[in-house]
């Protein structure tokens, strides 16, 4: 366990003067906006693992170096949400990072496995699900929360190696690169804005163009409060409620006294507020609303081309050795037929360019 400034710094300038390090991180979120970084495990070989201990460390400089440096590797297993926890300690963009969820997806595999599954998977190895629920930031840690947390990097390098083995096409290891490359962007560490956060609201598509545009600034305002208050989102305001608020064109703290799901502190609290976020949604002009989420179906030539082009990706992703979901969703895909009749849709951005687009090419 790594608790003083000199360790670090030791540990760090081993890790340096490799080609490959295996990092993780563990963390708490649960009554945070942001979340708490508990344990950071890095990894030098699979005998060679520590934990560094942001709990005892006033300055994560060093590991910042390690992070930027782009001479040497860097290995993950889900590498975004580990890189933004990283990036918002260290405030040093990530260079030359091996995801190797993403990479099984290139190798035959799930690009959506998980770490204990791609052990087992490639190595044969059993590893035990005893720490999920761990708080991370209590201390000590036990022997059991110590070996599971070595273990999430223990193998990393060994899987880097296996992974990049099964993919023998140079095509599709150039496709891996580009997808990690995007690790190395600084927009990939931008938040998505406020104003487009009713868009993760589950129900929202249920809502006409004037309700959505209640729903994007409440669901705006509360993106800041809950920030500025550093707690969860839920903790100002549930998803439901907001939905409910939007939906029903709230313009008394009466009507929101029908709400089970604001209590009368919210009311108190946020009821004006939310009034006023309401009503310049309703009187925002149609025009200037957002575009309605609602799904339109797509006729009988469409679902056609669509069943062709699933087809055509399946067929092809197995023949190349390629996860198939690493390509695109059925909502983009579906969007993607709508473009080719409609150009004033929206064309899905992930298929418009790169090695996405170059893989559909010759079916479009």
């Amino acid at each position: 366990m790594i608790t003083n400034q000199e360790d670090l710094q030791a540990l760090i300038d081993r890790a340096r003067a490799i080609d490959a390090v295996a990092l993780d991180t563990e963390f708490v979120w649960e009554r945070t906006y942001y979340p708490r970084l508990g344990l950071i495990q890095l990894a030098l070989s699979n005998e060679e693992c520590f934990l560094i201990d942001p709990c005892a460390l006033t300055d994560l400089s060093p590991l910042g170096e390690l992070l930027g440096d782009p001479a040497v590797v860097k290995i993950f297993h889900d590498a975004p949400q580990d890189l933004a926890i990283l990036y918002q300690a260290t405030g040093v963009l990530p260079q030359t990072i091996f995801d190797s969820r993403l990479a099984a997806g290139f190798a035959g595999i799930s690009a959506t496995i998980s770490l204990g599954n791609l052990i087992k998977e490639l190595l044969d190895i059993d590893l035990p699900k005893t720490e999920t629920r761990t708080n991370w930031l209590r201390r000590p840690l036990n022997l059991k929360q110590i070996e599971y947390a070595l273990d999430d990097v223990r193998y990393l390098r060994a899987l880097r190696v296996l992974l990049l083995a099964r993919i023998l096409n140079p095509t599709v290891t150039g496709w891996l690169e580009e997808e990690l490359n995007r690790y190395n962007e600084p927009g990939f560490y931008q938040p998505p804005a406020d104003e487009t956060r009713y868009l993760k609201i589950k129900g929202a598509d249920k809502l006409n163009r004037q309700a959505l545009a209640s729903l994007q600034e409440l669901t705006g305002w509360r993106e800041q409060e809950a920030r500025q208050r550093n707690r969860p989102r839920g903790h100002i305001l549930t998803d439901q409620a907001l939905l409910w608020l939007a939906a029903r064109q709230i313009q008394t703290p009466e009507e929101m006294q029908q709400c089970e799901m604001l209590s009368k502190h919210a009311i108190d609290q946020y009821g004006q507020q939310l009034i006023a976020l309401t009503h310049k949604g309703l009187s925002c002009p149609e025009q200037d609303c957002p575009p309605s989420l609602q799904t339109v179906k797509l006729n009988k030539t469409e679902q056609e081309r669509l069943r062709k082009l699933q087809e055509y990706i399946t067929l092809k992703s197995d023949v190349l050795g390629l996860d198939p979901g690493l390509i695109s969703n059925n909502a983009e895909l579906r969007a993607l037929i709508r473009s080719q009749k409609q150009p004033e849709q929206i064309y899905p951005k992930r298929l418009a360019s790169g090695w996405r687009k170059g893989f559909l090419a010759e079916m479009l």
